[in-house]
């Protein structure tokens, strides 16, 4: 079959590196592979382009560089290089066959097979070619009609596709969740079920990086209780989960990071930053939206939320706010509140006729607080500083 017209196919970037590659390789040495064709069957925007060549990345590096395109040596050990045409990124990368895996990582060989190369891929609507006019190739003999029904199942044993690395069996449920339709494939789910333990050798950073692109697919609930279901969500949150406000906030906010607050509720935030390696903004973003004990329930709790730690702070708090949407309707508009600054400073305090000294920092706290706690009023700041020296005393 031929690929109905795709923008990405025809583009002048896209052309332009395909003719480098087949000037130094001939007409059949690069095909486009993966999400690209599988998305145009699919009919689901494309984001990333990338190519599987016969070429060894040498051969990739210099072809490219002939053509005048920028080479970019991104995996080469592993034979990726990134060619850079137009300002667009395109990964190329050289067929391959396993030689050996450990469940984590592979020891590859370069080939010139393409049946090869497709064997050692984890989905056999992954498995797909198309050359640059768009024809279709599908080594396994399924991937085309997996695409088009919304399949996801592993290329030949299931058992032996996870245990070359284990990071598949969140991929199966990543997969399920962004492309699949109808029940999973019962063969697959077995298959992580049994083998979900090897999840244990996997980096924290592999595993929250495809856990957080599962939970930004469009409706993910499924696969997360089929994952709950199968004892494969607690090997990656063994503090418990919580489904059902889960599947309550999941509804109202595709943002990755609090779905994830909202199914990890039993767990310190803190506590799963550290374990999976989360980025210091994300583990700081996490801590903001679960402190429960200043949760904005009125108004006047919410303009603080947005003075304290942000308007951020704020949407993702009243995305996991247990509440109706008639509250959570009265409180957004507040997420675009310009916050004020705090209205007085030392030289307020000076004037008071105090000396400068640890104990003005004192006195300001304690003027905030109490402006907080009167919800930011914009006069009376002469009369609430005297208070707090007198507080401070």
């Amino acid at each position: 079959m031929v690929l109905r017209s795709q923008p990405w196919l025809t583009a002048p970037a896209t052309q332009a590196v395909m003719t480098a590659l087949e000037a130094a390789g001939g007409p059949d040495c690069a095909r486009f592979v993966g999400g690209c064709v599988r998305n145009a069957l699919m009919d689901v925007p494309v984001v990333d382009v990338d190519i599987a060549t016969k070429l060894e990345p040498a051969a990739v590096k210099a072809a490219l560089v002939a053509a005048g395109l920028k080479a970019v040596p991104t995996g080469e050990a592993h034979g990726t290089i990134t060619a850079v045409a137009m300002g667009q990124g395109f990964e190329i990368t050289t067929l391959r066959r396993d030689v050996s895996t450990d469940g984590r990582r592979a020891v590859v060989a370069f080939t010139t097979d393409w049946a090869e190369d497709a064997a050692r891929r984890d989905f056999r609507l992954n498995s797909l070619y198309a050359d640059r006019a768009g024809q279709v190739f599908d080594p396994t003999g399924e991937g085309i009609e997996d695409a088009r029904h919304g399949r996801i199942v592993f290329v030949g044993d299931a058992r032996t596709r996870i245990r070359e690395d284990y990071l598949r069996i969140l991929r199966f449920f990543r997969f399920h969740a962004w492309y699949g339709r109808g029940p999973m494939d019962a063969e697959g789910l077995a298959a992580c079920a049994e083998l979900a333990d090897g999840l244990g050798l996997l980096s924290a950073e592999r595993v929250s990086k495809e856990m957080l692109r599962l939970l930004e697919a469009a409706d993910p609930v499924t696969a997360i209780r089929t994952m709950a279901d199968a004892g494969v969500l607690a090997r990656v949150l063994p503090n418990g989960v919580d489904i059902g406000r889960f599947v309550a906030v999941a509804g109202r906010t595709g943002d990755p990071l609090v779905r994830l607050a909202a199914l990890s509720s039993n767990e310190a935030p803190i506590d799963l930053a550290k374990r999976w390696r989360l980025s210091n903004a994300q583990r700081d973003r996490l801590i903001a939206m679960r402190d429960a004990a200043t949760a904005p329930d009125t108004a006047k709790a919410a303009r603080a939320t947005v003075y304290r730690l942000g308007a951020q702070a704020l949407r993702d708090r009243l995305a996991l706010l247990v509440a109706d949407d008639a509250v959570r309707a009265e409180l957004e508009p507040i997420t675009r509140w310009p916050a004020p600054g705090l209205p007085v400073g030392g030289a307020d305090v000076a004037r008071l006729g105090l000396p400068a000294g640890p104990r003005t920092g004192l006195i300001l706290k304690a003027f905030e607080a109490d402006w907080i706690a009167a919800d930011f009023p914009a006069d009376g700041h002469e009369d609430r500083l005297r208070r707090a020296a007198e507080a401070t005393r």
